[in-house]
């Protein structure tokens, strides 16, 4: 059994409300929150799985603690428009973390999917960082493409956020795990608000096994899938961006899943 604490802290480190228990905590945070809070969550253990739900309006996720802990900054100001405007707004807020069960750890899944991922690393992967990004907006920022929100036929805040490259060919997206995991299925969703919008005919992803994969993409809106044989991976660089003919200096991504499973310490069977 895990020790779990489930806190709120304001930006002198002061705890404002704190729940602990065994490997399932919850939290009914009445007051507004206040720039520069933080939902902070311990389970006094290294490589934990945790479900996690700290806000009411987003679903619940499974992430990875490699630390034991995370510090996850309440979003204000430009970091709140890639959440729903019920997300962290107004006052009393649910909020939930419980271990992993074994079944959901072991299960075949997205392995990119971060909902709760910040813009900068608070502790949870995975976790997606990149060389650049449109102008430095949360809405066009790395950790929209593992959010799990496919909505592509817009752009700008959320439910239309993506991964914008500044027109930069040289762009790279990188998924951190955290851990040894085993994928082989790439999904991606490239942002289709023609014809605002160009799109990337090709791109490859780098494993860090030393190993790549070169894909194909097509101006759709609809998810493209890639499978290869198993890659057995801490982290993946999505880069060589090409992009396609068109009058549109505007590709984008909006969301890639990286399917597959736990692998080595974590492996279930």
């Amino acid at each position: 059994m895990a020790e779990l604490t489930l806190s709120v802290e304001n930006e002198e480190g002061k705890t404002l409300a704190s729940v602990s228990g065994q490997d399932e905590v919850w939290m009914i945070y009445n007051p507004q929150y206040q720039p520069g809070d933080q939902i902070c969550v311990s389970c006094g253990e290294m490589d934990a799985f945790l479900i996690v739900q700290l806000d009411d309006a987003m679903s619940p996720a499974l992430i990875y603690c490699k630390e034991g802990k995370i510090s996850y900054p309440v979003p204000f100001g430009e970091d709140i428009k890639v959440f729903s405007e019920r997300a962290f707004a107004g006052e009393r807020h649910y909020l939930h973390v419980r271990t992993a069960r074994q079944e959901e750890i072991a299960a075949r899944k997205n392995l990119a999917l971060n909902p709760w991922a910040a813009h900068k690393f608070d502790g949870a992967f995975p976790f997606a960082s990149a060389n650049v990004e449109t102008r430095g907006e949360a809405v066009f920022a790395a950790r929209n493409a593992i959010d799990g929100c496919k909505a592509n036929a817009s752009h700008g805040k959320w439910p239309y956020t993506s991964w914008g490259i500044n027109r930069d060919p040289k762009a790279a997206l990188r998924v951190d795990f955290g851990r040894l995991v085993e994928i082989d299925e790439a999904v991606f969703y490239l942002r289709a608000d023609f014809p605002h919008d160009a799109w990337w005919k090709e791109g490859t992803l780098h494993f860090s096994d030393g190993t790549q994969v070169t894909v194909k993409l097509e101006k759709t809106a609809a998810g493209q899938n890639f499978s290869f044989p198993p890659k057995r991976v801490e982290w993946v660089v999505l880069d060589s961006l090409v992009k396609a003919d068109d009058p549109s200096p505007f590709p984008a991504l909006t969301q890639l899943e990286l399917w597959g499973k736990e692998y080595g310490l974590f492996n279930q069977g």
